[in-house]
């Protein structure tokens, strides 16, 4: 073949690079309708189709209120030594105590607030066990010393 054959091809000078053509004005080139297009009716709203995750005070107002009444008939009794009854209105506030400690935690996980350590309800993920270990622990210790404490007064 001469050399001249392929000078003569018209396509051998205008060839593409591997990244397309080099002639374009600013670089991009125009390949979807500009913003104004896509939203005529103004600017883009983003709306939260989940509702928040938050307690509401309708939640929260009884979970207080027996939080506080059980705190109170169970640091009366141990403070002040109310004679025979004492010991009872303290187990009676203890477990007013608990009941509202129970009742705000399944609140809190109805609105899908965890433990710390522990996975989001409905993640698939298994909850380690040294951290339920850690707070069965806890609960446990606190309940020995309350006990023991409202056995202390008789």
């Amino acid at each position: 073949m001469p050399d001249g054959a392929l000078s003569d091809d018209p396509l051998s000078e205008d060839r593409l690079t591997d990244d397309g053509p080099d002639d374009t004005a600013g670089g991009v080139t125009a390949d979807g309708p500009a913003p104004e297009e896509m939203y005529p009716g103004g600017p883009e709203v983003e709306v939260e189709l989940r509702p928040q995750r938050r307690l509401r005070i309708w939640q929260l107002a009884p979970i207080v209120g027996l939080a506080a009444v059980g705190s109170l008939m169970f640091a009366f009794p141990l403070a002040f030594d109310f004679g025979d009854s004492g010991a009872v209105i303290a187990m009676l506030g203890l477990l007013i105590c608990s009941c509202s400690a129970g009742w705000g935690m399944m609140a809190a996980r109805r609105v899908g607030y965890t433990w710390p350590g522990l996975p989001p309800r409905g993640s698939g993920r298994r909850p380690d066990w040294r951290v339920v270990l850690a707070y069965v622990l806890l609960v446990a210790v606190v309940v020995v010393l309350a006990v023991w404490r409202v056995a202390r007064l008789r």
